[in-house]
């Protein structure tokens, strides 16, 4: 395919928002992770002296781990802290400004997760080095919505048509709304499945709006089953809550289980971000439908091509 951008528009660029990436640009980023799940060891050290900064403020199993292991492929070698009460951040008190400067001093890229919404933003204002968006507060998280979108492509052959319900908590999510946000570069129809009070968010829903989307509200997963080529389902943010009244209505509201999806087309593909609670059954795990492990492992050969182009690999 012929694109309007190239390999030198990802030099040194910082990664923040969803929004900030063109359709030619995705599609760029997910025809370079066809390359590098293709052919894995033509990226072997491939990024060789290279220094990765990985600060993370909050818990992470899958970003943390596949942004480790996709750095140590391409011959990175690796600096940072997965706790912060083991940094100075965490047990001396030194500010975030701090942190970043000092980090963007030794390394070539920083990969950040933090729970304060613009927090990324932030970070990119300070650093002299490009900052990777690993999660903000409940803001965004977009490279998760790469690897997403790239495991949905890789699964239809294309984005463009497709019905798209996303389940769950969709106020405090970051995945849905960077999710939300990729997605209005595409012929696609958006389905927001929950209740009233974790309802998408209104700044991406009239981002979504703006974009001349097409899409609808529900409360009801079997009011839109049907229709799903893609159900995205995500877990009750329950550290995102400031009041524990609030968080203990969601208890048992939605669980996407054999019963659930009854009704559904042949070829329903469902995904997560994980971890998962009891939002989604292990009865799915066996189906067809189950794409989310797949989806995690997806989350490493993206990773490395965003990492490569990036930094020049």
């Amino acid at each position: 395919m012929v694109y309007l951008v190239s390999e030198s528009d990802f030099r040194n660029r910082d990664v923040v928002g969803t929004r900030d990436f063109t359709r030619d640009q995705l599609e760029f980023i997910f025809d370079k992770t066809v390359e590098v799940k293709t052919n894995p060891n033509t990226f072997k050290d491939k990024l060789k002296g290279k220094e990765v900064t990985l600060i993370f403020f909050e818990p992470s199993t899958r970003t943390y781990n596949s942004f480790l292991t996709a750095a140590n492929m391409l011959g990175c070698t690796t600096v940072g802290f997965q706790d912060p009460s083991f940094s100075s951040y965490g047990g001396k008190g030194e500010s975030l400004y701090d942190t970043i400067k000092m980090f963007s001093s030794y390394s070539d890229c920083i990969i950040m997760r933090h729970p304060a919404m613009g927090s990324a933003k932030f970070a990119a204002e300070i650093s002299n080095k490009p900052i990777i968006n690993g999660g903000s507060g409940s803001q965004e998280h977009p490279t998760q919505t790469m690897l997403d979108m790239f495991t949905i492509r890789e699964k239809f052959g294309k984005i463009d048509g497709l019905t798209v319900g996303m389940i769950g908590d969709l106020k405090y999510s970051r995945t849905t709304s960077s999710l939300s946000y990729a997605l209005t570069n595409y012929n696609v129809k958006i389905i927001f499945i929950a209740p009233d009070f974790l309802q998408v968010r209104p700044e991406v829903e009239a981002y979504v709006k703006q974009k001349n989307v097409n899409f609808m509200k529900t409360r009801e997963l079997s009011s839109a089953i049907n229709e799903l080529d893609v159900l995205y389902v995500t877990r009750i943010q329950k550290e995102r809550f400031s009041d524990p009244d609030e968080h203990k209505k969601t208890k048992g509201f939605y669980q996407v289980n054999s019963d659930s999806i009854k009704g559904c087309k042949d070829s329903l593909v469902i995904l997560h971000p994980l971890p998962r609670v009891d939002e989604l059954s292990t009865s799915i795990d066996t189906t067809k439908h189950a794409l989310y492990f797949q989806q995690a492992e997806n989350g490493k050969y993206l990773r490395v091509a965003l990492l490569s182009l990036m930094l020049g690999g």
